[in-house]
């Protein structure tokens, strides 16, 4: 499955998918949704900035500094993909 057109935003989201965060495909965009349900993150589909890439990455930093991800937990109301 390809979750955006940026090849570099298509393979981080695949890593934390493999790392437990749960993928929600909305009308618009996708939606990732870190292991604990406590953030959400808007996945940009088909980004046209050139510095997406690394806003998206910062944006996913912020979340897992900001807490310790505890592994095992479900995904709340979004699907594995």
């Amino acid at each position: 499955m390809r979750y955006s057109t940026d090849k570099d935003i298509d393979r981080l989201i695949k890593q934390l998918l493999r790392d437990n965060w749960c993928y929600e495909r909305r009308r618009k965009h996708g939606r990732l949704t870190s292991p604990d349900g406590r953030n959400v993150l808007t996945i940009p589909g088909s980004p046209s900035d050139c510095r997406s890439y690394e806003n998206f990455r910062q944006d996913v930093r912020r979340i897992l500094k900001g807490h310790n991800r505890q592994h095992g937990q479900r995904c709340h109301g979004a699907s594995r993909a």
